[in-house]
């Protein structure tokens, strides 16, 4: 018997999700103050058939001046990978870390270029390392698992 020869290939990257928001414009451009920037990443992934998976990085991003919000984006990049002939141990890490790194440029440059298109500065979200976000949401999984035999 001969073991299949491991797949891993990208079907499609795609632009699943955009939104803009700009609630207070135009008074708050007029605004002189600098804003404050919070950005949110998330990594989600489910199967769509029989060793074909979508990947997909949510980035938000939302700036306000005081308490008011200057711009709000929400996007999301997905991707279709063809997964086939992986041991299920690596599954976890190739959907959490290398799918990602695939995808991520992308959300980046469409995050930059709505936030352009819509008057303002670009917001260049920085390189992620999926690696340690990974391993953080296992490390978080793992500690907020019941022990076995325990009730809460």
């Amino acid at each position: 018997m001969s073991e299949e020869n491991p797949v891993f290939q990208i079907q499609r990257v795609y632009l699943k999700d955009l939104s803009l928001e700009q609630p207070n414009s135009p008074q708050i451009l007029l605004e002189q103050e600098q804003p404050n920037v919070d950005i949110q990443l998330g990594v989600e992934a489910a199967p769509v058939a029989d060793g074909i998976f979508e990947v997909a990085v949510t980035a938000t991003v939302q700036t306000k001046i005081k308490d008011k919000t200057v711009f709000l984006v929400e996007a999301k990049q997905a991707g279709i990978f063809e997964i086939r002939n992986i041991p299920e141990d690596q599954m976890g890490p190739i959907m959490g870390i290398a799918c990602p790194q695939i995808v991520y440029p992308y959300l980046r440059g469409n995050i930059a270029d709505v936030i352009t298109r819509a008057g303002f500065p670009p917001v260049h979200l920085a390189e992620i390392n999926f690696q340690a976000m990974y391993e953080q949401q296992q490390s978080q999984l793992a500690s907020a698992a019941p022990t076995p035999g325990v009730t809460q």
